[in-house]
């Protein structure tokens, strides 16, 4: 059990540093719940995504969930960082679209889609690790978003360009298996 609690640990690490880039833009109760709730369901269901599909994908997918989910992510923090120059970062925390959480939290979850092959492989009961892993992930999305708010209230003017930046330096760093 402690070993998926250290993967679990290890995959919140991209959602807690996307919650930070997120809660620079300043984040309300309700946006807290929302970007629990995705993060939580694609944390909690990749895993057991990827044991379903089976350890034949796992090899042809796990050379690319890495570049997928950085360039993602990437993408995701180049569009912020458009849209913070264009001025549209002016807007309330709850108008952040759930299109855009829903990729966001796709995106920093597939390399758990590998993790579920992994863990099929090792006998571990999937079901508990996926409540683990989306358990402790959203733990550090909450933590990540109350950051990236205190820290956002000292950077307001450039907390959008700040939040894109932070999205596309985690996207390179799980591109690049850094992270």
């Amino acid at each position: 059990m402690s070993g998926v609690i250290l993967v679990a640990v290890a995959l919140g690490l991209s959602n807690f540093a996307a919650a930070i880039g997120i809660g620079l833009s300043g984040v309300n109760g309700r946006l807290r719940i929302r970007i629990a709730i995705i993060f939580g369901f694609f944390e909690a269901t990749m895993p057991l995504l990827g044991l379903l599909v089976g350890h034949r994908v796992a090899d042809s997918i796990g050379s690319v969930a890495s570049d997928l989910g950085g360039g993602l992510l990437i993408a995701t923090g180049l569009y912020t960082l458009v849209q913070a120059r264009r001025g549209a970062h002016r807007e309330a925390a709850s108008s952040i679209s759930s299109g855009s959480l829903v990729l966001t939290g796709a995106a920093l979850s597939i390399d758990n889609l590998v993790v579920g092959f992994a863990l099929g492989a090792y006998k571990v009961p999937l079901v508990v690790a996926a409540i683990v892993i989306a358990v402790v992930s959203v733990g550090m999305s909450l933590v990540g978003l109350e950051i990236g708010q205190r820290l956002g209230r000292s950077v307001e003017q450039w907390s959008a360009e700040l939040g894109g930046a932070v999205l596309v330096l985690v996207g390179i760093l799980i591109a690049t298996e850094v992270m």
